[in-house]
């Protein structure tokens, strides 16, 4: 797959074009996942090291032994082949995360090869899924070494770079990368993979140049001005996905990743909040906040104001620490009991009871499937639910005794679920998570709950 080799890839293996230079990595035991975790783990401060089987081949990385600064990745797959990467040491252990899936080499800012198919980085999550959205690159083609020594490289015009000397400059000005590809081949082992499957980059119709956009064209495509988009990349915010292509210092974007970048954006908290947000004042609040401060700013000032006994208040001879006191509590006391003003209770509640209901019928399901076939005691509840519960109880009690009631026949009817057993978890549930003393939820509990058979 990609380079396998005693040399390994220099920094930033995902630039857009393999324009870096080959790093000695003879001194690691690329053939041992174990030996090169060791290398890192509980060896000195600052230095780290892990390796993980997968399903095919295995994953280690390690902080180099000599340059504590500096770290390698590897990967073997048994039909791909070896990948060493060398990243700086706060990033390698990062790239270990990364291969925890079906990729086993990035190129072109992100693009990713699975062993047969390029897909285009990864931005959009999918939650149905849980993981990110994958797209295909029509018409990529994979570029290997064999398509790449033409002949007309060099080896006698690169250098193998040493670990110990390694610098910055290295990694940024590597002359003619065709000479250090020839280099590179020359020093293969004998058992190397062929050159047909050394695989270096991918070409796309995406990827021509001509394509490409520039900051300004991104910025546009974004209705952000260009600025505002080069200082997002200078500050490293905004979720700005890694360029396609990096040509005297201008960075250039296939569309395709700039268009996700934008529906990023577009879903992004920051935006969904926009959507939301009041447009009738500047207090930065959404459209539900500014409803609720409304509603009480008219409550308020009636019961402060339009009432001749209650105005005098404001007059400096009648104002003191208890009065306003009684005042806030006053207010207070208008808030609580409007309660049904802020929270929708009568949906909550039927919410409240389709999620108890749904917990049960999961306990029972995977009882089932596990092979469980004796009569249980009492489902489990998850803590948010019950507690939502909880609430339900502490501020409508009323309701929540009806919500209880139907719970309690449609676990009968619907789940076949008897009710001493829905007792007992909504017992269980409430004592495990409630936030009322023991004794006042026990005594709710008694007038609610129906009595045991006996």
């Amino acid at each position: 797959m990609e380079l396998a080799t005693p040399l390994a890839n220099g920094l930033r293996t995902d630039h857009p074009i393999p324009g870096l230079p080959f790093v000695d990595d003879s001194h690691l035991p690329l053939t041992d996942p174990e030996a090169i975790e060791d290398i890192g783990r509980n060896t000195a401060q600052g230095m780290w090291g892990r390796c993980d089987e997968q399903d095919e081949g295995w994953l280690a990385f390690t902080t180099d032994a000599y340059r504590h600064d500096l770290g390698w990745a590897v990967r073997y797959h048994p039909d791909h082949g070896r990948t060493v990467l060398l990243y700086t040491d706060s990033d390698a252990a990062g790239v270990h995360t990364d291969w925890w899936n079906d990729t086993l080499l990035w190129r072109e800012g992100g693009y990713w090869w699975d062993g047969t198919t390029w897909f285009r980085p990864a931005m959009l999550w999918d939650p149905a899924r849980e993981d990110y959205q994958r797209h295909p690159v029509p018409a990529a083609l994979t570029v290997t070494a064999a398509d790449m020594l033409d002949g007309t490289g060099d080896p006698g015009q690169a250098t193998v770079r040493k670990i110990s000397t390694l610098t910055q400059d290295d990694t940024t000005a590597p002359g003619r990368w065709l000479n250090h590809l020839a280099l590179w081949a020359q020093h293969r082992p004998h058992d190397a993979l062929p050159l047909e499957q050394c695989v270096v980059t991918l070409t796309a119709p995406e990827l021509k140049a001509s394509e490409l956009l520039s900051v300004t064209d991104m910025a546009q495509l974004a209705g952000i001005a260009p600025s505002t988009l080069r200082g997002y990349i200078s500050r490293d915010e905004a979720d700005v996905p890694a360029p396609q292509e990096i040509s005297g210092g201008r960075s250039a974007w296939s569309r395709p990743v700039a268009q996700a970048w934008v529906e990023l954006r577009h879903r992004s908290p920051e935006s969904v909040a926009e959507a939301l947000a009041d447009r009738t004042s500047d207090q930065r609040l959404n459209i539900g906040e500014a409803l609720v401060k409304k509603r009480f700013a008219k409550s308020f000032f009636s019961y402060l104001w339009e009432h001749p006994t209650r105005r005098k208040i404001w007059a400096l001879r009648h104002r003191n620490e208890e009065t306003v006191r009684q005042t806030a509590d006053a207010l207070a006391w208008e808030v609580s009991k409007s309660l049904d003003q802020i929270i929708p209770t009568d949906a909550l509640s039927a919410t409240i009871r389709h999620a108890i209901l749904d917990e049960l019928g999961r306990s029972q399901e995977l009882r089932s499937r596990n092979g469980g076939t004796e009569i249980v005691s009492s489902h489990g509840i998850t803590v948010p639910v019950a507690k939502m519960l909880d609430w339900l109880v502490r501020h409508h009690p009323t309701r929540a005794q009806h919500t209880i009631d139907q719970i309690l026949g449609d676990a009968q009817r619907r789940l076949d679920i008897p009710q001493d057993v829905t007792t007992r978890s909504l017992r269980t549930a409430l004592s495990l998570d409630s936030e009322m003393d023991e004794d006042v939820r026990n005594e709710f509990l008694d007038r609610v709950l129906p009595r045991p058979k006996r």
